[in-house]
Parts: C-alpha cells; structure tokens; sequence
C-alpha cells in the first residue's frame, strides 16, 4: 500500500484570478483612510500576507492600534467590495484549475487541502460559487491560524489527515507560500501566473516552477512517482 500524500493549494493567484478584486479593495481602503493610494506594483507584493502585515507594509507609519484599525478597515474594504460585485463568483479561475482537480481527486492515495491566508468566508464563497465545495479534505484559514509564512497551517492540515511531512508539498504563487513549506519541511511548488516571479519563488525555495496546471502531474511523479 502506498504512503498517503498531501497537496496544499493556495488560493487567491493560485488557483483563482482575483487580482483586480484585491487591487481594488486596497485601493478603495485608502481611500476611505484619506491616504495615498499605493502602487499597483506595491499591492501586488503583499498578496499572500495577512491583514496586519499586508498594512505593516504598505503603512510602515500606523503602528500598534493604528495598523490594527487600518487592518480591520481593509477587512471591511474587501467584505463591502464582495457585496457589490459578487467576489469570487465573479473572479475565474486559472485555466486548467479543475481538470487538475478531476486528475488528482481520482488518485486514492492523495489528499487535496487548502492553507490560505484567506479567511473562512471568502473560501468558502471561491468553492460554493464555482461548484468546488468538497474537493479539499482539509481547508486551513488564516482565521484560525497565524499567516503564512508561518508553518502553523500546514502543520495542522497534517496532523488531520495524519500524513508525514515529507509525503506533503505546497502548491503557491508567492514567496510567503515557498517560505511557509520551507518552515513545516513540506515540499514547495511555485507557479509562475500569480503576484510573485519565478525567479522569486526559486529563490525562496520552490523546487519546481509550474508555466500549467499540466505540468503539476509530472512534478509529482518526479517528487513522489505516485501520479
């Protein structure tokens, strides 16, 4: 019998295109805080952080309450952009997404999770809204759970499953998912469409570079000769 394996996806750039969404919801939180909108560039590079880091960053002057607050006003940028456009209903997902997921699903051996710094709600509505609710036996949230690059997610996502380490790898789009599989000694798999480039995922540990959701398949066979 075969070692059971784990494939963690990140979310938003990896498997679902909402970069105009969270661009806009930044945007918008300036905005409405009476402060200077930051460059398309700078947003991007915090895609992948949490709340409070994401500010921490693009506000290194609010510090204490005031990164806190402006953290929560994000928050409530977000939720109030998703009421008025639908969210992830209306964001799709990167070509490719659900064959892999068909392909995967079908191997008995292997276990599909989710760790996201997404919160539980947006998750929630991505799966429900493109009929993918069920196809993740594990679903890791920042809500619950310290942001990445802290290994805490993936950490739990093996210990309910009951998987070894080393039969896991992550599947991201940013050098915070390369650094959170670097942490919880997980395997690191980069793709090259999302916030960061590939050279930058490299660099932060990505063992491979996907240019496809095709290639995912061979990766892993090279990784684990499961697929």
């Amino acid at each position: 019998m075969r070692d059971l394996k784990l494939v963690l996806f990140d979310v938003d750039g990896t498997l679902l295109d909402s970069q105009n969404f969270i661009i806009q919801a930044v945007r918008n939180c300036f905005v409405s805080m009476g402060r200077a909108v930051p460059k398309r560039a700078d947003i991007r590079a915090i895609v992948g952080l949490s709340l409070e880091a994401a500010m921490a960053q693009l506000a290194p002057d609010l510090t204490g309450a005031q990164n806190t607050e402006a953290a929560r006003a994000l928050k409530e940028s977000f939720l109030s952009l998703r009421a008025k456009t639908g969210g992830e209903a209306s964001m799709p997902t990167y070509p490719g997404t659900r064959e892999m997921l068909d392909r995967l699903g079908a191997v008995d051996e292997i276990f599909l999770g989710i760790a996201t710094n997404k919160a539980r709600l947006g998750v929630d509505h991505f799966l429900e809204s493109h009929g993918l609710t069920g196809r993740f036996h594990t679903i890791q949230t920042v809500d619950n759970h310290p942001g990445k690059p802290h290994p805490a997610m993936a950490e739990a996502a093996l210990s309910e499953l009951g998987i070894d380490k080393r039969n896991a790898v992550l599947v991201g789009d940013t050098t915070f998912d390369m650094q959170l599989a670097h942490n919880a000694g997980i395997g690191a798999i980069g793709v090259d469409w999302g916030y960061h480039t590939a050279a930058d995922l490299r660099e932060a540990g990505a063992s491979h570079v996907l240019t496809s959701f095709a290639g995912l398949d061979a990766v892993l066979d090279e990784i684990w000769g499961t697929v």
